[in-house]
């Protein structure tokens, strides 16, 4: 998670852990130093409950303290690189399309990790941002 200003990011936190326990107490320390005016988030694809947790934090503090929602997809953090899925599937995005997929184990290690940009490109994100879920085919 990140903090930008003026669209460059000037704060980052990580954690390994979950997104429920985790969300709550990050934002308790950004809403004590900052006061943000918009929220930007990847509504997808991944973790359906991770992305539900974190859809219903940001849309409830969003509500509350009178902010905007903005999203985008994963793929914007990872350089369009593969995102697990289930098993051994995949979620690829080719032509705007987002799919499930086996890969290579060649792919897999040339995976990107999910990076926050030094600068936020607002146009990559809409308020187009319900959770993206994408069901593997079984």
């Amino acid at each position: 998670m990140g903090v930008y200003e003026n669209q460059l990011l000037i704060e980052k936190f990580q954690s390994k852990e979950k997104t429920s326990d985790i969300l709550p107490k990050i934002f308790n320390t950004i809403l004590k130093k900052y006061e943000p005016k918009n929220l930007y988030f990847a509504r997808g694809p991944g973790s359906f409950m991770a992305i539900k947790i974190t859809y219903l934090f940001l849309k409830t503090l969003t509500i509350t303290k009178n902010m905007q929602l903005f999203a985008t997809d994963g793929f914007d953090f990872n350089k369009n690189s593969p995102i697990k899925a289930v098993g051994t599937l995949y979620f690829i995005k080719k032509d705007g399309i987002i799919s499930t997929q086996k890969i290579t184990d060649d792919e897999i290690k040339k995976i990107k990790a999910f990076n926050l940009p030094k600068r936020l490109d607002y146009k990559c994100f809409t308020t187009d941002n319900e959770p993206l879920y994408i069901l593997p085919a079984i």
